[in-house]
């Protein structure tokens, strides 16, 4: 018995499935309401299903409704998390022949079966598939029911006429890919089969088969028209309807056909404060269930309003993902990612790029997320047909090289393929109507959007135009209208902002200043992928500077890397798998297993719901949150800091105001000298669901009179006269404590010694490579194309000065790399005191052709009994000079292993930004101005030659780099460059290095 063709006919998408509708669960009594599966009518039918797998469908069996299995596998999962097939990551590249609506005949494919007990109650059976990957035949008792594809939405059977009393059979085979997979091709790992959950629903013969609730809100949204559109599977019929408060009060209570009713002194569902009422539908033998929350999201003028309330999305992307489970999430997993949102000042969710598990928005209504929703639609690979390929950021090119500018067009062209052909209008149509439909009832869904990266034509502005027919209450994005084909002008009129991926600061600035026709998202920013999210605060401070800047949604939520057979975790290549796209899966705010990384804590601290500044000699405090007074929320903790040591300190409650500003009732020390830190925290003051009270939201911390040191300064002192040793190579500096071996060849010192114990390991040399971060793979080509990662030091002049107090070594070097020419020009003033006392002076000079550098400073190998590292600086996670809004100011201790941040693809990790100093047992260090410092079990070196953490080789010694300057971290792995002010760029540049050996 062969397949039928279902699967490469886009006119075929479901048959036999009811229409897509809003999703809930009927109950017999309000007493079971807490859970679905305490409803007399749900049936989970989850649990380990038998299972064979056949690497192409063409293998099925030609009876497989009567054949033997060989495995069992559980429902919901992914066949290749249990030994089948194999993980596959690629981006935009289809991982099959763009051949639409064809896919291959080498299929894999996977056969499921369970059998259950059931017996009739003389009712209609509705069995329920969540989420199947990509398409599902479906049979029950060896009868054909139906086909259905849109992976990520329901696919829902009446299978009332095929169930038998008592043991029932289902059998159903999944295929990987259908001509669907063209509108599939989200950034993930591809992964198939059973992904959510299967369950029968027991309903009445004539059911009500869908309902949406409308309302309409007054101008000040104080009394909202509550009406309901009922369509039961036959005709309508009278319904109970009651409305219960937040407070748990009725409303009212009506019999109705046609319901209409009006509502006073509404409370407004908001993030901050989530209130929802309790819509309760009655029919003779079913209760159901529907929490509503009134708001009005609108567009004036070109600004985004919520509640009349002008605000910011601070929101990132969520893909369901784990690397155990894959697609398949329990209400456990999301709500650890919903707790963590909270605990880090995330309000905004965008589902990319499909809709997720049904439950999953009535979560965001109950805790308090802006949702938007997205269509399962994504056709990137489309893209990649151009004669001549260009790279991905192709997009983000704005130069006007004529060639670039036709490449560029012959991208857009094929990237609209699926969104101009007449032969998947239907199926983009169908898409929207299955996220619309299900999720339409949603309080926490306030945007549709279209879809991700599909390009723009005429399907998707069919697809607008229903929307905003069928759901006028709320707004309508789409990303992907801002490409316009040669061929073809785009109708924008049902997009309600202009959206962009990756936009700089200086792009919002551009558009908010000129067109401001709409407002402006970006729908994915500051891509967080590995040591990441530098712009932050940029980006933060350029949405607030705009009324038509609605904020945006950080690239993503968690990275992507299902186990390897080691138990560690693996990105693309990994697996075997081509084509693929190495680690771009690993991109997000928290590890698989849901570690934030140091991104995440630097994006709550800048999403902080307020903020204090020093001005006119008063600390003022503003409130972000958009409806809520500071009063009913947080305790501002406030303490004094003199010298790094905490003097005093006190709790204040501050009244003020959304979007208002006070001055906080606290007394400042006067300037005696002493470095003063005033640090205030921001403390939750109420217990919720997700966040305990105490918690705190965000911290601020101003530096009172910046100009005051701690750091020590070098003693001139009169002591055991050096002895001085010079030769053709050599210069050997020794007392009876002391011995420095400079090496006049490369300018530095090789040997330095105490008592005849080393105090370096290695040469104490020069550096300015980083093992480059993810966000330095566009540079990365341009420091290695001039040398920067093979460079080493090369003297040309030196000269020794000896006095009574001072030995000074006046040296003339360069940095050089073969096959190149200079990179950096170096006058070099080491003076040497008693007492284990040396500085280094650089003047430093860059040919302004080459790029800008990673860093620049020193190096030191240092034993590792030198003991734990005190430093002053930004800590106690790593900062640097565009990412340390996570940081305070402090006094922090540490050692090279608890230093050491774990990306796992290796990059530059742990440096800390603004030091005055550090002090090991044996050596202290400081400089003419603040610098940046970086201990570390490992070599750069070794930080750049390995791909997984897991490879790594601990250096014989640890690595003391001191920095005059580290360049930024930023967010170009995708997106825009490096900002200027956080580059390494100067071409002359100066710095002195002290120090203190013991």
């Amino acid at each position: 018995m062969a397949l039928p063709n279902y699967f490469q006919d886009p006119n075929t998408l479901h048959i036999n499935t009811t229409p897509h509708h809003a999703y809930f669960i009927p109950h017999q009594s309000l007493e079971t309401i807490s859970s679905r599966e305490q409803s007399p009518y749900f049936t989970l039918l989850n649990g380990d299903w038998d299972f064979n797998y056949y690497e192409s469908y063409h293998d099925l069996p030609e009876d497989f409704l009567n054949t033997a299995f060989e495995h069992k596998i559980p429902v919901p999962s992914n066949w290749q998390n249990h030994g089948f097939d194999h993980h596959h990551y690629t981006n935009i590249n289809y991982p099959f022949p763009f051949d639409p609506p064809f896919v291959p005949h080498q299929n894999p494919c996977g056969l499921y079966h369970r059998t259950f007990q059931f017996e009739s109650n003389g009712k209609r059976y509705l069995l329920n598939f969540e989420g199947v990957d990509s398409c599902l035949f479906f049979y029950v008792n060896r009868q054909f029911v139906g086909y259905s594809q849109v992976s990520h939405s329901t696919s829902e059977f009446d299978v009332t006429d095929f169930l038998t009393q008592g043991t029932n059979h289902l059998h159903v085979v999944v295929l990987k890919w259908c001509d669907g997979s063209y509108l599939e091709d989200q950034d993930k790992f591809r992964m198939s089969g059973i992904f959510r959950d299967v369950y029968l629903l027991e309903r009445e013969q004539n059911y009500l088969q869908d309902f949406f609730v409308r309302y309409e809100l007054s101008e000040d949204l104080s009394e909202a028209t509550l009406s309901l559109d009922l369509q039961f599977i036959a005709e309508n019929r009278p319904l109970k309807v009651e409305l219960i408060s937040p407070e748990n009060v009725s409303v009212f209570c009506k019999q109705a056909v046609n319901f209409c009713e009006k509502i006073t002194n509404v409370q407004l569902w908001n993030v901050e404060n989530p209130q929802l009422y309790t819509l309760i539908l009655r029919t003779e033998n079913e209760v159901i269930v529907q929490k509503i929350g009134f708001r009005k999201a609108e567009v004036k003028d070109g600004v985004f309003y919520f509640n009349n309330q002008p605000i910011k999305f601070k929101g990132v992307n969520r893909h369901d993902s784990d690397p155990k489970t894959g697609y398949a999430i329990s209400y456990a997993q999301a709500l650890k990612d919903l707790q963590l949102m909270k605990q880090h000042n995330i309000n905004a969710i965008r589902t990319a790029h499909y809709p997720n598990a049904p439950w999953f928005t009535e979560l965001c209504d109950r805790y308090g997320f802006y949702v938007i929703a997205e269509s399962d639609v994504e056709s990137h690979g489309a893209s990649m047909l151009a004669v001549k390929t260009p790279e991905p950021s192709i997009f983000l090119n704005h130069e006007n090289d004529l060639e670039t500018a036709r490449i560029r067009q012959e991208t857009i062209d094929n990237f609209c393929y699926f969104a101009r052909d007449p032969a998947f209008k239907k199926a983009i149509l169908d898409r929207q109507q299955a996220n619309v439909e299900r999720d339409k009832n949603r309080t926490s869904v306030i945007i549709w959007s279209l879809g991700n990266e599909s390009g723009y034509g005429e399907n998707f502005e069919a697809a607008a135009a229903w929307i905003k027919q069928r759901d006028p209450s709320r707004l309508v994005h789409y990303e992907s209208s801002i490409y316009q084909h040669s061929e073809y002008q785009n109708d924008l009129s049902n997009l309600d902002f202009y959206s962009e991926m990756y936009g700089s600061t200086e792009d919002i600035d551009c558009y908010c200043e000129t067109l401001k026709t709409k407002p402006f998202i970006l729908c994915e920013y500051s891509h967080a992928m590995g040591n990441s999210n530098g712009d932050m605060e940029d980006y933060w401070q350029t949405f607030h500077r705009h009324p038509q800047s609605c904020g945006g949604f950080i690239w993503e939520w968690c990275d992507h890397a299902p186990y390897r057979e080691n138990r560690q975790f693996g990105y693309g290549g990994d697996f075997g798998e081509t084509p693929h796209d190495g680690n771009f899966c690993m991109d997000g705010l928290v590890s698989p297993d849901r570690i934030p990384h140091s991104n995440l804590k630097e994006v709550k601290n800048v999403n902080r719901p307020v903020r204090a500044r020093f001005e006119d000699g008063k600390i003022v405090l503003h409130n972000y949150l958009d409806f809520t007074n500071l009063a009913d929320i947080l305790t501002v903790n406030y303490e004094f800091v003199q010298n790094g040591i905490t003097t005093s300190g006190g709790f204040l409650e501050v009244d003020c105001e959304p979007h208002q500003s006070v001055v906080l009732p606290i007394s400042l020390p006067e300037n005696n000298g002493s470095h003063w830190l005033l640090n205030l925290s921001y403390t939750q003051n109420w217990d919720t669901e997700l966040l305990e009270m105490e918690h705190e939201l965000g911290f601020d911390q101003i530096n009172l009179y910046p100009q005051n040191s701690l750091k020590k300064q070098l003693l001139v002192v009169t002591q055991t006269a050096f002895s001085v040793n010079e030769t053709a190579l050599t210069v050997e500096i020794h007392n009876e404590d002391y011995r420095y071996l400079f090496d006049k060849q490369k300018g530095i010192f090789s040997q330095i010694e105490k008592a005849g114990e080393p105090l370096i390991e290695q040469p104490l040399d020069f550096q300015f490579w980083r093992a480059p971060t993810d966000n330095d793979r566009l540079i990365r080509a341009a420091w290695q194309n001039a040398g920067y990662d093979n460079a080493y030091m090369r003297a040309y002049e030196t000269v020794v000065n000896v006095s009574e107090q001072a030995v000074e070594i006046r040296v003339t070097s360069a940095i050089v790399s073969i096959s190149r020419g200079r990179i950096l020009t170096l006058d070099l003033v080491y003076t040497i005191l008693a007492d284990g006392q040396f500085s280094v002076k650089i003047n430093a000079q860059r040919p302004a052709h080459l790029p800008f550098l990673p860093r620049f400073g020193l190096r030191f190998a240092l034993s590792k009994n030198i003991g734990v590292a005190e430093y002053f600086g930004y800590g106690e996670l790593e900062s640097y000079i565009d990412k340390h809004h996570l940081a305070k100011l402090g006094v922090y201790r540490t050692t090279a292993e608890q230093n050491h941040t774990d990306y796992v693809k290796p990059q530059e990790n742990g440096s800390h930004f603004g030091c005055e100093y550090v002090k090991f047992d044996r050596l202290y260090a400081t400089a003419d101005q603040p610098f940046s410092f970086n201990l570390s079990p490992y070599t750069a070196e070794e930080l750049t030659a390995k791909i997984h953490c897991y490879d790594l080789v601990k250096s014989p010694y640890m690595i003391f780099n001191i920095d005059y300057k580290m360049s930024g971290i930023g967010s170009n792995s995708c997106g825009p460059n490096l900002k200027d002010e956080y580059r390494l760029n100067e071409t002359e540049f100066e710095v002195e290095f002290q120090f203190i050996l013991g």
